[in-house]
């Protein structure tokens, strides 16, 4: 094997292993201790973070942040990697921001000239929008690293004014319309609730011995058929006008209850909890004459009444 190609097999091996010997890698690799401790010093100068230990029990270890082996990409692949993460600037907040502005820095400065002319033409040709928020998230790590881990946190969620501490287990974050959002068993009302992160004031591991529900099943993906689990529901039905599918189409958590016709119009139907009345009411009068809601009858009452008030104000 030539010293290159045992080089590139030595980061991987180190950065599966985690913790290893200069002898058991010798072993592995068919060199002799010596051969291989200078392949170590020449890892570590490439910038793979190695360190050692002494005593009976020592050896090497890579430390948290790994270096991962080099990867070849394509133009166009460069280019899709660096818009994917160039893409995420409009966001106030992210999990990764500092790792992300660093990638991004990486991705451009090795690229060749020629590259980075294209994608400083680009750069003005091609967006992918999303609403600027001033909401900051500053919880967005520690919620996803419990989501992973299946954690239990202790959260300040609420207006400033109207605080209440929660725990709660997150299954994910996602952002949706410039927004982050985390779908979260909570301990309180002892079912599923989706919480916004901006309005999430503090959040650390639970401290009291909480113990963490199993939701490794759990996942953004299937995170509807869990939150529709609640007892007190009431069936929505809704007509939608094209431009009205339009609109809902735009809306991640109606995504199960919209239905499209050939013309373009469609309906929304399923269940819809009745805590969220309210909420709903709100949203389909934002929505003016592109629907028209046939039921339930507690969601048509709350509507009139907002109506009522609005109305009102105009007299």
């Amino acid at each position: 094997m030539s010293k290159s190609k045992r080089l590139l097999e030595l980061m991987m091996t180190v950065n599966r292993k985690r913790k290893f010997t200069v002898k058991e890698l010798a072993l592995e690799f068919g060199v002799s201790t010596r051969t291989m401790l200078r392949d170590l010093q020449e890892l570590s100068e490439l910038g793979v973070p190695l360190y050692s230990e002494v005593g009976p029990h020592g050896g090497y270890q890579v430390l948290k942040e790994r270096i991962l082996p080099p990867i070849a990409f394509s133009e166009e692949e460069a280019v899709a990697m660096f818009f994917a993460v160039y893409a995420l600037r409009h966001y106030s907040s992210l999990p990764f921001e500092a790792e992300s502005a660093s990638a991004l820095d990486k991705f451009y400065l090795h690229m060749t000239g020629d590259v980075r002319d294209r994608i400083d033409e680009m750069k003005n040709r091609v967006d992918f929008v999303s609403p600027t928020r001033q909401q900051e998230s500053p919880y967005l790590s520690i919620l996803l690293e419990a989501a992973v881990q299946q954690k239990v946190l202790l959260i300040e969620y609420g207006a400033r004014e109207d605080e209440a501490c929660r725990k709660i287990q997150p299954i994910g974050i996602y952002a949706n319309s410039g927004l982050w959002f985390c779908p979260a068993y909570c301990f309180l009302r002892k079912d599923f609730r989706i919480f916004r992160c901006d309005r999430i004031h503090s959040a650390v591991y639970d401290a009291d011995g909480t113990e963490p529900m199993d939701l490794r099943h759990v996942h953004l993906g299937n995170k509807e058929s869990f939150f529709q689990t609640e007892k007190e529901s009431a069936e929505l039905y809704a007509e939608l006008s094209q431009k009205g599918v339009q609109m809902c189409e735009a809306v991640l958590w109606l995504g199960s209850h919209l239905h499209i016709r050939e013309d373009g119009t469609g309906w929304l139907e399923g269940p819809i909890p009745q805590s969220d009345l309210t909420f709903y009411a709100r949203f389909f009068i934002g929505l003016g004459n592109e629907v028209t809601v046939k039921q339930p009858p507690e969601l048509i009452g709350y509507m009139k009444r907002l109506f009522a008030e609005i109305m009102s104000k105009y007299d």
